[in-house]
């Protein structure tokens, strides 16, 4: 097999710049660059259940991938949320305060995560549904 390398002075034109908005996943190339929705797909299911491999449709349709993603990630959100709000109520039953603490943290720690992570795939979605950015002075 052969891989392609690009040169993307070769491929694009001086005034047509690739940009890519704050939050984009730095596995993914910007919009319009040379393979660009196929990185996208790889990270986006990279991103989902291992399940998601398996599913012919997300992988020959990359918007329906995205938005399948962008469900996923906020259903994690949500779940983390969930614990968070119940941690302190109900893990003192079962661990000790450090635990119950270090557990808080641990849930703090992951809703950032997935906060960035929906930024993430949103702008994916985004671009793969046509919208592109522009670099502002």
């Amino acid at each position: 097999m052969v891989e392609h390398v690009f040169d993307l002075r070769r491929t694009i034109g001086p005034m047509d710049r690739l940009v890519a908005p704050p939050g984009w996943p730095r596995a993914v190339r910007p919009p319009d660059a040379p393979d660009w929705e196929a990185t996208a797909c790889a990270w986006l299911l990279d991103q989902c259940p291992p399940e998601f491999r398996g599913y012919p449709t997300l992988r020959r349709h990359p918007v329906v991938l995205a938005r399948f993603a962008v469900l996923f990630v906020e259903g994690c959100h949500a779940a983390v949320r969930r614990g968070l709000s119940e941690a302190r109520a109900d893990l003192p039953q079962v661990a000790d305060g450090d635990v119950v603490e270090a557990a808080v943290q641990t849930f703090l720690t992951e809703e950032a995560r997935l906060v960035a992570l929906r930024r993430e795939v949103g702008l994916v979605e985004e671009a793969l549904r046509g919208r592109r950015y522009r670099a502002r002075l």
